[in-house]
């Protein structure tokens, strides 16, 4: 499978599990799935690193929660721009769309979020991301 292949498949993945997780139960094994054993990520608050274990499937859980409670509906890639850096990695440009259910208005927030993959046996993970504010963007639009 060639990277950009590889890549637009991760992302349906991620579209797929995570708009899942907004209806039902979420998937764990299968969104614990989409990252590498170690990861590390980047937005204004700082820089981190993490492993993929017990406590990163209890922090996804506890984060899809709070997208529930806060009106989260779905999340849709709308544009993805592969950048291929060798044959075992890439960087993903993911232009997202989510749509929020709040006091009986449908709010929507277009961002984009920087991923860096990994492809191992023709498949794609994320081993880091880049994103912007997301807590002062929510408030712009009125969701907290």
């Amino acid at each position: 499978m060639q990277t950009q292949e590889a890549v637009r498949e991760l992302f349906d993945r991620y579209e797929r599990n995570f708009n899942e997780a907004m209806s039902a139960e979420p998937d764990l094994e299968a969104i614990a799935d989409l990252y590498t054993d170690t990861f590390i990520a980047a937005s204004p608050s700082g820089i981190m690193s993490g492993k993929n274990d017990d406590e990163l499937k209890k922090v996804m859980a506890d984060g899809f929660a709070r997208y529930r409670e806060m009106g989260t509906r779905k999340m849709e890639v709308g544009h993805l721009r592969v950048t291929p850096i060798d044959e075992l990695h890439a960087l993903a440009h993911v232009d997202w769309r989510a749509t929020y259910d709040v006091d009986g208005a449908r709010k929507v927030i277009d961002f984009t979020n920087v991923y860096l993959v990994r492809i191992e046996d023709a498949k794609g993970k994320v081993f880091g991301w880049i994103t912007g504010d997301e807590n002062a963007e929510l408030q712009k639009h009125g969701i907290t």
